[in-house]
C-alpha cells in the first residue's frame, strides 16, 4: 500500500540534541598513532514512531489544499534537489503539477512553512516506474526553483548525503509526516529501528517494523548511521509503502537511482517534469 493521499494531477508539470565531539587524546606516546575513537551511538531501536522536532531539511510536498507526501533535501552541487517516492509525483500516467516543497512544515491542514517554500521545477522518475509501476523503482528526485529571495533550498536548510551502494542490514532513522487524520498537529514523527531485506521482495527492497507510519509518510528518508541532527548519516532510500502502518518498505538507492539524481542535479529550472 502506498502512504499518501490522492492529489490533484495535471499533465504540467530529530530528534536528539547534538552531542559534543570527543576531545582529542593526549595520552598516546609521541610518534605512535592514537587509538581510534569509538563510533558515536545513535538513538536506541524503537517499535513505534514518536513525535519529533524533525530535521530542518525534511518536509512535505504541498499544493493549494494540503500536504500529501514527505520529501527531503539531498546534497547536490547546486543545492536544489529533494528525494521522495515516485508514486507521490507520478501516477496514473501523469506527473503531479504546480506544487512545492516545504521543509520544516508545521501544523494541520495547509499549516505553516517556517523555512519557506520552494516550487518544484522538474521531476525525475525511472522509466520502469513510469511505464510499469515497478515497485523496485519507487523513488524520485525533484529539482527545485530558488525561493522568492533567490536562495537554493540546501543553502537555507541543509541536506543529507545520499548513499548509492548500501547493504540491506542497516539501522535506520526514518522521519516523516503522517496525514492530518493521524497527525492533527502536523508534526513530524521519527523512528529508529533495524532494516532488513524483505524476504518476499527483490534483494534491493528493505523492510522495517515500526508503528505510526500512516498515509503521508511516503517519501520519508531512511537515514543509516544517524546520530543526531548534526550527524544525520546518509539517505539510503525513501519510504515507498507497506501493508500496514507498522510495516514499511523502501528501495535501496543504487546505480539507477544515482542516474536519476544526476539528471535532477543537472536539470534546468523551468524544464517540464521528467526533463
Amino acid at each position: 500500500m502506498f502512504r499518501n493521499r490522492p492529489m490533484p494531477w495535471s499533465g504540467v508539470v530529530v530528534l536528539i540534541a547534538a552531542a559534543a565531539c570527543a576531545a582529542p587524546s593526549h595520552s598516546a606516546t609521541p610518534g605512535t598513532p592514537a587509538e581510534p575513537r569509538p563510533r558515536a551511538a545513535g538513538p536506541s531501536p524503537q517499535t513505534s514512531a514518536v513525535p519529533s522536532t524533525g530535521l530542518s531539511w525534511v518536509g512535505v510536498l504541498l499544493d493549494d489544499e494540503d500536504h500529501w507526501c514527505t520529501a527531503s533535501v539531498v546534497d547536490s552541487p547546486r543545492g536544489n534537489v529533494v528525494a521522495t517516492a515516485a508514486h507521490c509525483v507520478f501516477e496514473y500516467g501523469t506527473y503531479a503539477g504546480d506544487f512545492s516543497f516545504a521543509p520544516g512544515f508545521r501544523a494541520g491542514g495547509r499549516g505553516t512553512s517556517p523555512q519557506g517554500t520552494w516550487k518544484v521545477a522538474a521531476i525525475q522518475v525511472d522509466d520502469r516506474w513510469r511505464k510499469d509501476g515497478d515497485e523496485t523503482y519507487d523513488y524520485a528526485f525533484l529539482t527545485l526553483e530558488p525561493d522568492a529571495r533567490g536562495r537554493q533550498v540546501q543553502d537555507v536548510v541543509g541536506a543529507a548525503r545520499p548513499e548509492w551502494a548500501s547493504g540491506p542490514g542497516r539501522r535506520v532513522t526514518v522521519v516523516g509526516y503522517p496525514n492530518a487524520d493521524h497527525n492533527p498537529a502536523g508534526r513530524p514523527i521519527a523512528c529508529t529501528t533495524d532494516a532488513r531485506h524483505d524476504a518476499d521482495q527483490p534483494p534491493e527492497m528493505l523492510r522495517i517494523e515500526c508503528a505510526g507510519f500512516w498515509d503521508g509518510t511516503s517519501g520519508s528518508p531512511w537515514l543509516a548511521d544517524y546520530v543526531d541532527p548534526s550527524r544525520p548519516g546518509r539517505v539510503i532510500g525513501v519510504l515507498s509503502g507497506g501493508d500496514t502502518d507498522t510495516e514499511s518498505t523502501a528501495v535501496l538507492f543504487g546505480a539507477r537511482a544515482r542516474a536519476l539524481y544526476a539528471k535532477a542535479a543537472g536539470a534546468r529550472v523551468g524544464t517540464a517534469p521528467g526533463g
